[in-house]
């Protein structure tokens, strides 16, 4: 019997499908052995040698894999294809082998299907310890940072505050843009434009763009009176037309942070929440692996694409010449490949159809992100989109005004993606000719302000993160997820706000461990952990340049820091108990809670309520409040309550309430 070991019960049941009887197969359920969750586990005077210990909760799965291993002729190690899956593979080997390492193979495939099963399984290889040395790596230098930096922010900030390698970057993004927010001043201006007749009773609408062929500059009411008075006295003629094709690439297909940023843009949903439909897609054999930097494509799957293309919307969809698209990551493997489907049949998907999953299993969300992954897939190899736009220029006196509009000549890969919810094309223009004399009907003034830079969403804090060369793709989900678990920013429809408390962190960080926050010295530990998994570079000298200067700076912190002191939110309202102190926001364990600024000395304490402007209870009219669980997950609920128990997880609309299935 030969014993193929997985991650996952889904993965070993696909795989079921395509091995035969000789095969046992079985899940480690996730990582098998981790440092120890309450000590240190590095020795550091000992080359930082990691002490790992059996993962909690692992032991009865862990039991089992020993008894099978022990009675199977041949071990498979056919854990993920990336660092994390390697270390998986290696630490079943530890606690498996019992010194006979002769027994195990390692295979990897970047797609659950009969045909790359079977292709790996024809050229098995060995563990390969430059990636295992790079994840150990990671563990290793995120514990020293964990392990050693919070204890200081315990004593010196507030107990129970943690610190992180990655997530400390990441909040200070966040932080750095509200303060820009905060300190941003509106500029006023005036935006001119006119609606025009043309002589075969048509409408359109231009806009004022120049004076005295001089870029427009309206700051005032009173400035812009002045240029509509002059322009309705103005004769309004076409000065020129130009009319051109413009040609619409369509986007590569998807690669982790690309797909990420999608879910969140299109589906609203978290990265945590993206990466778990996409590994369950992944290990039921749909897609291809979800954890990629490449955008490279298997010639095999272009092939199909392309026929697909022919047979669903016809030869005029169909480029001549294959597109290939440039992986912009360094390290990204050519043999790794985009995320794509892993089936690509029109017999499968009926025209207008594009994109419905072979598998009727397939409900929900996980038939949303499928059909989202199979129409971009498809989209990369079709023909461009073509657009025929105008842009006509009307001279008025001293008045320079432009018009722009478009029309699609043909629709190419739009047929069958969308970008976003947003993308619309621009009316057409009427015809117009050079020269020709305008009738205006009306002058339109609108006053404007310049705006701050908006707060970061999931998909535009990945950009960043991705831009600067913080974290890896497939680390972007629990960086989020890690800042808010640790209450130091919360998202507030949407949007990441940082909390008082993630400020105040920010603020000691910087102003005693800079390079733990610096962008660029992240971006070059990341380049060094990518060296490690090259083999580039050895695991242990990499952690020491880090942890040498972190030691000697701990120590001086810890003697000549003052302790810092978080400020709390004042609501205007005094204390019921005490009647001294005002009611202040804190933030506890679920979020955040009202208390007296008198504590410990007067201890009242109350729910803390949020409440949505002009959003009203469906049910009793009473207001809409955010509310959170023991847990800290946020959801809508009625001031009312407990006489009114109507509650959402999604914010209902101005013109009516929503209330999905399993409310809170």
């Amino acid at each position: 019997m030969k014993l193929v070991i997985v991650e996952s019960p889904t993965k070993a049941r696909t795989l079921t499908r395509f091995l035969g009887n000789e095969y046992q197969i079985m899940a480690s359920m996730g990582h098998v052995r981790d440092l120890p969750r309450k000590e240190l586990g590095v020795d550091i005077k000992n080359n930082f040698k990691p002490t790992y210990v059996e993962s909690e909760g692992k032991s009865e799965a862990i039991g089992k894999l020993k008894k099978a291993a022990s009675k199977a002729g041949q071990i498979i190690l056919a854990t993920d294809p990336d660092r994390e899956g390697e270390a998986i593979a290696y630490h079943v080997r530890v606690l498996c082998s019992k010194g006979k390492k002769e027994k195990f193979i390692r295979i990897t495939f970047h797609e659950i299907t009969k045909a790359a099963i079977e292709e790996a399984l024809r050229s098995p290889g060995m563990i390969n310890m430059k990636l295992v040395d790079a994840q150990q790596a990671r563990r290793v230098l995120d514990r020293l940072v964990g392990y050693k930096l919070s204890p200081l922010l315990w004593r010196k900030v507030r107990r129970g505050l943690s610190a992180g390698r990655v997530q400390s970057p990441a909040v200070r993004l966040i932080v750095e843009r509200e303060r820009e927010i905060k300190d941003f001043k509106p500029e006023e201006f005036w935006l001119i434009k006119e609606k025009l007749k043309t002589k075969k009773a048509k409408y359109f609408i231009a806009q004022l763009i120049k004076i005295n062929d001089k870029k427009l500059e309206v700051g005032n009411k009173k400035e812009a009176s002045l240029i509509v008075t002059n322009l309705k006295k103005a004769q309004h003629q076409v000065e020129k037309i130009v009319s051109k094709e413009v040609k619409n690439s369509p986007p590569p297909p998807f690669i982790t942070s690309t797909l990420q940023r999608a879910g969140s843009s299109l589906f609203h949903w978290s990265a945590k929440k993206t990466m778990r439909e996409a590994q369950q897609l992944y290990e039921k054999g749909l897609i291809t692996y979800h954890r990629t930097d490449s955008v490279n494509l298997a010639q095999q799957a272009i092939d199909k694409a392309r026929k697909y293309i022919e047979e669903v919307f016809g030869k005029e969809y169909l480029p001549e010449a294959i597109r290939r698209f440039k992986t912009k990551s360094k390290l990204a493997q050519e043999a790794h490949e985009a995320i794509r489907p892993t089936r690509i049949s029109s017999k499968l998907h009926a025209r207008g159809r594009a994109g419905k999953t072979q598998s009727s299993k397939l409900k929900g969300d996980g038939e949303k992100l499928y059909k989202l992954i199979f129409n971009r897939f498809i989209a990369c190899q079709m023909k461009e989109q073509l657009l025929k736009r105008n842009v006509v220029d009307i001279k008025a006196d001293k008045y320079l005004l432009r018009a722009m509009g478009q029309r699609e000549v043909f629709p190419g890969w739009k047929k069958i993606y969308q970008k976003s919810s947003n993308d619309q094309i621009e009316k057409p223009l009427p015809e117009l000719s050079e020269g020709e004399l305008l009738q205006l009907i009306k002058v339109i003034t609108e006053q404007k302000f310049t705006q701050p830079p908006a707060r970061y969403t999931e998909g535009s804090l990945i950009k960043a993160l991705e831009e600067r060369g913080i974290g890896r793709p497939s680390t972007y989900a629990s960086i989020i997820s890690t800042i808010q678990n640790r209450q130091y920013v919360e998202k507030i429809e949407g949007f990441f706000q940082p909390t008082l408390v993630g400020e105040t962190v920010n603020d000691f960080i910087i102003k005693y461990f800079e390079n733990i926050v610096d962008y660029d010295f992240t971006a070059k530990m990341e380049d060094d952990l990518d060296k490690i998994a090259q083999g580039k570079r050895e695991w242990a000298p990499v952690i020491k340049e880090f942890y040498s200067p972190f030691a000697q700076k701990l120590k001086k912190v810890a003697e000549k820091a003052k302790r810092v002191k978080i400020e709390v939110e004042k609501i205007g309202k005094k204390c019921p108990q005490c009647k001294k102190g005002e009611q202040v926001i804190r933030l506890g364990r679920f979020g955040k809670f009202l208390s007296c600024s008198r504590f410990p000395d007067c201890d009242w304490k109350a729910v803390y309520v949020e409440k949505i402007k002009g959003m009203k209870c469906p049910e009793c009219k009473g207001d809409i409040v955010i509310r959170r669980t023991k847990k800290g997950k946020t959801f809508y609920g009625c001031s009312n309550w407990p006489k009114c128990k109507w509650a959402s997880w999604r914010k209902p609309r101005p013109e009516g309430g929503y209330k999905p299935k399993n409310t809170p």
